[in-house]
Parts: C-alpha cells; structure tokens; sequence
C-alpha cells in the first residue's frame, strides 16, 4: 500500500470539543433551512458543469458559512456553492450544503449535509446529517463515531464475496475495469444514496464504498466519520484522504477487504 502520499503531513490532533458542538448547530442551522423546501416547488438550475442547484443547497451554505464566520473568525471555508476563504489558515471548515442534490429534488431522502473540519490539511471532524430523517453521525479524532448520540462501528470479518458494496452510480464509474472487478467479486452491489452510503458504512450495514470523480467537498466529511467508526478510507492507490486528494474514494469496515478491494482496483 502507498502511503508516500501522506508522509510530511502533520499529525492529526484531539478535536477540540467546541469545534463539535459548532459542527452541531451548523447541521441544526442548515437542516432548518432545507426541510421547508423538501418535496415542495423548486426552481432548479445548472451550474457550469451541468449539476443542478437549488435556493436550498445556497440558502443552507450561507447559514453555515455566517455561523463560522460568528464562531470562528479565523477558520477557513470551503463550500461547493460559494467562494472559498482563508484557505491558508491553521483550521479550515468544508462544507457541502445538499450532498446528493439530483435525490433532493426528486424527492428521495438519501442526500446529506456534509461538514467537516481541517487541521493542516487533514480531516480532524466529519457530518454527515440527513435532515429529513434526522439522523446525524458525527466522527472526530479521539472521539468515537456518533450516530444520533450512540455509537456507531463498523462491520469485520466479511469475506469478499459476501461484501456489500455502494457506489452513487455506474455513470460515475465508467471504463474503470478495476471497479467492474471489484464489483463481479463482491457479494451484493447497489447503486444511488451518495454519501449516505458511508453512513451505513459507519454502522455497520455496509461493507465497502467506492467513488471516483469527486470534489473535496464531497469526501472530507467522510473521512472522519469512518475512522472513527473503526473503518478505512483512502483513495484508489490506499494513500490517505486529504485537501488535495485525486477525487477517488475507497472506504472499507475491514482492513483485509480494503486491501482485497484496493487488489482488485489496481490489477
């Protein structure tokens, strides 16, 4: 496994308790703003690269970003729907107000908000918070991972042929041999709850998640979701996830799948 990618970067610290109780309210400010606009009219737009766009996903990042801005003054912020700010300073949020907007508009509540928090670079806290639902894990360094304030750990010991694998869809995944490999080897492949999935992961219902083509805002918050739920998740060569990580995403419960499934990927 490559880990050259990681070398140099500094260790990850004790998340401050504070920092999770902001990332509470800031799931709490931007869940209120997109429930009311949940199965209701919508004006839908597409951005440049043709993905769509509501006042929900803008309207929840500014009530996210004005909660930073109060709290933490010097925090940077990277966010898919506005401008990113300090992006140089020591702790920096990442924050994906509707991860999974194509679900949000079509009514299915799979789709997630997503915030996480940088120290250095590297993932010290994750969301993901499903407004509707309400269900919210939360991982941190040197804190176990929460589901809705129980603990939440992942499922050991499944074999690769019994694996239960989730991707967002096999649009994203095409002419990538390696995942068609992964997924004739696996036992059960489903398809479509984006980053829902990985919550699943976290609690054990879900034995391996694989993405390509995403944007940081789309998998810092995992990041420290699964570890603290006990998992693994890297990129498709197993070099940890950081700031500028290539877009590929391989999160297991269980070291042995994941380097099976990495196996597979490179072959």
């Amino acid at each position: 496994m490559d880990r050259r990618r990681g070398a140099g970067l500094p260790r990850l610290v004790h998340c401050p308790d504070r920092f999770i109780a902001l990332a509470h309210r800031l799931a709490d400010a931007a869940g209120a703003v997109i429930r009311p606009h949940f199965r209701a009219p919508l004006t839908i737009e597409s951005k440049a690269d043709r993905s769509p766009v509501t006042i929900a996903d803008r309207d929840a990042e500014r009530a996210i970003r004005q909660l930073i801005a109060t709290a933490q003054p010097d925090h940077g912020i990277i966010g898919e729907e506005f401008e990113a700010v300090k992006v140089d300073a020591e702790y920096v949020w990442v924050i994906d107000p509707i991860d999974g907007t194509k679900a949000f508009i079509t009514g299915l509540p799979v789709f997630g908000t997503l915030i996480a928090l940088a120290h250095g670079g590297r993932a010290i806290l994750g969301v993901i918070d499903q407004p509707v639902s309400g269900e919210r894990w939360i991982g941190a360094t040197g804190h176990p991972c929460r589901l809705d304030g129980a603990s939440a750990h992942v499922r050991t010991g499944t074999a690769l042929a019994d694996a239960v694998l989730y991707t967002t869809g096999p649009e994203h995944l095409r002419g990538a041999h390696g995942f068609e490999r992964l997924r004739d080897a696996v036992g059960l492949t489903r398809y479509g709850v984006d980053c829902y999935a990985t919550g699943l992961l976290a609690c054990g219902l879900v034995d391996l998640v694989i993405e390509r083509g995403l944007k940081v805002y789309d998998y810092m918050a995992l990041i420290a979701v699964v570890e603290a739920a006990g998992g693994i998740i890297t990129d498709w060569r197993g070099r940890p996830l950081d700031l500028t990580s290539d877009g590929t995403l391989l999160a297991a419960g269980d070291p042995a799948l994941h380097r099976a499934a990495l196996a597979l990927l490179s072959a």
